[in-house]
Order: C-alpha cells, then structure tokens, then sequence
C-alpha cells in the first residue's frame, strides 16, 4: 500500500511538470521525510529539474505545488515547500483505512511483491560433515538460510533450497576410527573425534563391524541427527548434495572435460608454478587437511592440475582477477582437492537454479572469488553467483562467554540450543540482525518469558489477539463483514501506527529481498507487536462503555494486525500461537478487559 500511494504522487508530479511544460526528471524519488511532522512523502524533484528548466528551485516547487493543488491525487491533503525547493506531501487517513481494508480483504496473499518474477535461486545454507551433531555455529547459516529462503518465495521467486554434506576426504576415516575405538573402549587415535556423543554413539553401533562398515553406519546416524535437528528448528530443504555422491556418479569427471576442453587446465608442478602460486590463498579455510593443497604441491611432489582462477576478472572492480593464484584440481597422487567436487556441485546446481546463492562462513572470503571464476570457466555469468559471509555468534550465560558443550566437549550442540531455548526463540534468535555482523546471544534474555525477549514479545501479540477474540465471541460480539464497518472511525494516533506500519509490508519485504536481509523482516514484525501493544493500552475495544462502531472499527484493525504478524512470522519461518501464558508485565493494568489468555 505505501508503495502504491508513492507511486500515485510519483505520477502526479510527472504530470503536474507536464502542465508546466518543463521536463520531469528520469525518475522521480519519493522518501519519507526525517521527521513525520514534516508529512507522509517527500520529493527532491524540483530540485533536480530546475538547472535544466532554468528555474530556482523553490519558485519551481512552488508552481509544481499549484499544478498538483488543481490535479485529483488520492488521499493527498496538503503539499508544502520546504527549504530549498522540496515538496512535502500530506495524506488523509483515508489510505490507512484502505490499508485496514485491503489487509483484511487478500489475507495471508497481503504482501507479495514480484521482486523475483519467477526465477529460480538454488540456496545453499548449511555445509555439514556428518560426523557428528550440528553445532550453534550452525543455528545462525541455518535460520537465515531458512528465513531468506522463504521470503525470496514470497517476493516471488522460486526457490530450492540445499545442504550440502561434506562427506569425502580423511575426516570420515577418522570418525569410522573414533567410533571403533569407542566401542572396543580404547583411546581414539590422534585428530580423532572426542566428545561424550561418540561414546553414545558407539553403544549403539553393531558389534563387529570394520572400519568400513563403521563408517557407513556412523554417516547415516550423523546425517540422521543432524536432519532430525534442522527439522526441529522448523529448517527443511529440497537437496541433499553429497560430496561423495557428486564423484561417484560422474559429474567430476564430465566437470573436469569441459573445463580441459575450454582450455583453462594445465598441468605443472608446484616449482613450475611458483611464481602464480600464492598458498596464503588457503589459509584460513575451512578445509580438509588431506584435501587442501599444501603437502602435495611442496616442491617435489608429483604434477598437479590446475584451473586458471586468475584468468577471470571482475568487471565491477575494475578488471581485478576474481582470484589471487590458481586453483589445483587434482593433486600430484591423483586425489580430487575439496575445490574439485565443489566446482561439480555448483555447475550441478544451475539445473536447480539460474540464480545460485552460497551461504558461508567468515573464513570464505577467498573462496567466494575462486568459485566466481570457476563458474566463469564454466560459461556462467558471475552475477549468477551471489556468496554471503555469514559471522560468528558468541554466547553468553551470567555475563560470560559459553564455549564448552556437554556432550561434544568442544562447541555448542545445536540440539542443547532448541532443547534449552526452544525452536522458536533458537531460530528468530538468530534473526534479530544483519548475518554480516557478529553477533553475541545472552542465553538469560533468550530463555526469559519477558518483555525483554523479543521472541517472546512478538508471538505474544499475536496470541493476545485471540485472546481479543476469544473474550469477544464470550461476550457475543462478532466482528462485521468489512462492508458493514466504518473504517472513517479509525484516528487515534495508536490505531493508525498498526495500520501504517501494514502498509509498509510491501516496501519493507522488498527491500528486505533485494538486500537478502531477513533480519529488517524481523524489525518490522517486533515494530508491528510493539504498535499493537500500544494500541490495546490505548484504544479499548470491548469495554462495556465503547460505542459498537468504534468497536467493529477496532476489531477490523486487530485482524488486520494478525494477519500482518502471521504473514511475519511465517516468513521468518516461526510459529503464531493462538494462546500463551500471561505476562505480568504486560497485563499490568487492571482496567484491561481481555488478555491472551482469555
């Protein structure tokens, strides 16, 4: 609705130049004013037009203000000249009514802007060894891949979502090793597994099985675990991508021809390519010792193949190389590195996507670059490739830092997580700022039931609202078809935030969508709740001395407000509960006729 009303002024003042006969600027930008007294909209475009008009700027705005004075713009109440020549536009509460309405009238379908016209984006959020539990590292790429994945299908694109299972390479030895030695009660070998789930573990694996048939079994009982705790905090995907799988059936090998046959492969030692070779470019990655590319490029060992990663340039930085040094695919004993594999999966993934998006962890600058040159290699436009670097999250409990976990004796199982915060408040938790920056969680403030938690705060608006309900059809009050109410009623400043803030939804989900910000999603609902609250304080709806016009009025905008917050809620993929248990501090007033609990 917002948009629709700025789009309305934006064509009146097209028009209005018109009649000037002066021509309009290639865009005209409206914006909310700093300050609300100063209205509704605001417009620079008389600033913008007058060099070219030949015309001082507020003696322009002033003619435009004239030419609009004589148009019929809806819900336009007044227009103002402000400082140098900008136009500040009031509107009627009318449009706020309309907002009540049209919430009300399309439902659940309010708020769906085709930002995406129907592309298909392949998003890639989790990346896990199955080797064990999830940890709370993986809670913050997990709820946001999650959330971000739902509201780009709400703004309209079509969306698959992935894991990705780092299943090849030395690790899954050492986790077959671990189990068996658990099992037979002895030490794990050096760089093995520790952790009090591995003896768990083992206690439940068959007797007699060798390291073979241990690691099979321990893989489907991780990646078991690990599903089962996505599925938990509300997280489903569509694709399972294993690494392994990905060698097998054959995509390596056909990758590796058509990047030979495009002639971006060579083969040299690492002295033969001392001089492009940079083996800082790894450090820092997340990757598997035994397939990075240190000990067997060392001078002396055998011939690698390498992709030209340096041959491919960013246009939007003026021509610098995507990467730093190229890329060894196969090493000298013959074995794929973790680029490999990847490079299959990702070419893989444009049949799932013509846009791909990768998820990934602080240590990933690097790797963001070589995988755009990669794709280049492949015929693919980088722009088709988007990678977000997602920070860390610290946890903290009484004031300090929590690093330790009960089980996995190093970090923070992500199940002890939803087993202490639940699923709700583990995932929106999550939600509540920009995944760019790092973020600390205080534990005490995530598990209370207060105003303090905005998790909290936020479904208990929404269960306070059929607690309205509720306490109304008790009373015999039904609320009237929209037809029946008079929505002109609608003035109390409390009552036209909520309706404000609604009409807001469809700016704020596409620029939420645009940015792939889930987390401005997340301050728009707890805006909405917290403009609801004050609404219910201020604006009694059931009390026995309440007009029933007014009162039909204010029902329509607490339904409207539901909606709003179960359309937020779903986005950001957390429940709506319809009943939850009082807040003393929210229920504080004894004057009140209803709560959630009604």
């Amino acid at each position: 609705m917002s948009s629709s009303v700025r789009n309305s002024l934006a064509h009146a003042v097209t028009m209005a130049f018109g009649r000037l006969g002066v021509e309009a600027p290639s865009k005209i930008i409206m914006e909310r004013p700093a300050r609300p007294e100063h209205g509704d909209w605001s417009t620079n475009a008389a600033l913008v037009a007058a060099k070219a008009a030949g015309r001082n700027p507020r003696d322009l705005a002033a003619e435009l203000q004239s030419a609009l004075g004589d148009m019929v713009v809806p819900h336009l109440s007044a227009i103002e000249i402000a400082g140098p020549g900008f136009l500040n536009f009031r509107l009627a509460d009318t449009w706020l009514h309309d907002v009540v309405q049209t919430v009300i009238l399309e439902g659940l379908d309010y708020g769906r802007p085709n930002v995406g016209n129907g592309r298909t984006v392949n998003v890639e959020y989790v990346s896990a060894n199955p080797t064990g539990p999830l940890h709370a590292g993986h809670a913050r790429w997990a709820a946001y891949g999650d959330a971000l994945s739902r509201l780009l299908q709400r703004a309209g694109f079509v969306v698959h979502r992935e894991f990705y299972i780092n299943d090849r390479g030395v690790q899954m030895q050492k986790f077959a090793m671990s189990l068996l030695a658990r099992q037979a009660g002895v030490a794990v070998p050096d760089g093995g597994y520790q952790g009090h789930y591995i003896r768990e573990w083992a206690a439940e694996m068959p007797v007699g099985l060798d390291e073979a048939g241990a690691l099979e079994w321990g893989y489907a009982k991780a990646l078991d675990y690990q599903q089962a705790t996505m599925r938990r905090m509300h997280v489903e995907f569509d694709t399972f991508s294993s690494e392994r799988a990905i060698a097998d059936r054959g995509d390596v090998e056909a990758t590796l021809k058509e990047l030979e046959a495009a002639g971006h492969l060579y083969i040299a030692t690492r002295a033969e390519n001392e001089s492009r070779r940079d083996p800082a470019g790894v450090k820092g990655e997340t990757l598997d010792t035994a397939d990075a590319d240190g000990d067997e490029t060392a001078p002396g060992a055998p011939p690698a193949t390498w992709l030209r990663t340096t041959s491919f340039a960013d246009a939007s930085r003026k021509g610098k190389p995507f990467d730093d040094a190229d890329r060894v695919l196969i090493k000298g004993d013959g074995q794929y590195t973790y680029f490999m594999p990847d490079i299959a999966n990702h070419r893989d993934k444009f049949n799932r996507g013509s846009l791909l998006i990768d998820i990934l962890g602080a240590d990933h600058h690097g790797y963001a670059g070589r995988m755009k040159a990669a794709i280049m290699a492949l015929g693919h436009d980088p722009q088709d490739l988007e990678t977000i670097i997602g920070q860390n999250v610290i946890l903290m409990r009484d004031g300090e830092e929590v690093k330790m976990s009960k089980r996995t004796g190093d970090l923070i199982e992500l199940a002890e997580l939803i087993d202490e915060l639940g699923p709700d408040a583990a995932k929106l938790t999550f939600l509540l700022q920009s995944i760019d920056t790092r973020q600390t969680i205080d534990l005490d403030v995530a598990i209370a039931k207060t105003l303090d938690n905005p998790v909290h705060y936020i479904q208990y608006a929404y269960a306070r609202i059929y607690g309205i309900g509720r306490k109304a059809e008790s009373m015999g009050v039904s609320r009237r078809e929209l037809k029946d109410i008079s929505l002109s009623l609608l003035e109390h400043p409390s009552e036209l935030a909520v309706a404000r803030l609604l009409g807001d939804l469809d700016d704020v989900l596409t620029v939420a969508a645009n940015e792939r910000a889930p987390h401005k999603v997340t301050t728009w609902i707890r805006e909405l709740a917290s403009a609801f609250q004050k609404m219910y304080h201020d604006c009694p709806i059931l009390r026995s001395d309440i007009d029933d016009e007014l009162r039909q009025a204010r029902l329509a905008v607490v339904e409207a407000c539901r909606i709003g917050l179960a359309i937020g809620l779903d986005t950001l993929g957390v429940s709506a509960p319809e009943r939850m248990d009082s807040l003393d501090s929210l229920d504080s007033d004894a004057d009140r006729e209803t709560d959630a609990t009604a």
